[in-house]
């Protein structure tokens, strides 16, 4: 018996559809269920195996552990890396069955929630800082005065007119 209710003129394929809740891309889909026991207490094994891609000082403080199927976890860790604000580094530990060697099958580094928002938007006229505003007014200044080494131009004949020659030059003999 199914516990829905029938729709008249509804096939049960499009009731499960319907029901069905809708996944966003690019979201990872995590299985709901207890993570193996064993696995979920091999933290120190998935720091370690984190610490070989990266420094221990990277690494924050451990997120948690997911049950991504039958023996097999994922644990998070907080990223401290620059750069890399609200992403987290994680480990997917398996084991074979009646074993108790934990194998690490992969590695790296993923976005969370609020790794993956832009900041909000700011208006170019709020952005601008007072501090920003007294380092372009000396600049505009020194723009908009004529520089000592410029001449006017009706200046540029009377200096070659007065120039003394240079020294060694032989003079003009009459």
């Amino acid at each position: 018996m199914n516990p829905q209710a029938e729709q008249p003129g509804v096939a049960p394929q499009e009731q499960a559809a319907k029901a069905a809740p809708k996944r966003k891309a690019g979201v990872p889909v995590w299985r709901t269920g207890k993570p193996d026991a064993f696995l979920a207490a091999a933290v120190d094994v998935a720091r370690a195996a984190v610490e070989g891609i990266t420094p221990a000082a990277t690494i924050g403080p451990h997120l948690g552990a997911k049950s991504e199927g039958d023996r097999l976890v994922t644990h998070l860790f907080e990223s401290r890396l620059a750069g890399y604000g609200g992403w987290q580094w994680y480990a997917v530990l398996t084991r074979n069955s009646r074993s108790k060697v934990v194998t690490v099958d992969e590695l790296g580094l993923l976005p969370s929630e609020e790794s993956i928002l832009a900041p909000e938007w700011v208006p170019w006229a709020e952005r601008v800082r007072p501090e920003d505003e007294q380092q372009q007014e000396p600049e505009q200044a020194r723009q908009e005065e004529p520089s000592a080494t410029e001449q006017a131009p009706g200046d540029e004949e009377d200096a070659d007119d007065d120039a003394e020659p240079a020294a060694g030059a032989a003079e003009p003999k009459d």
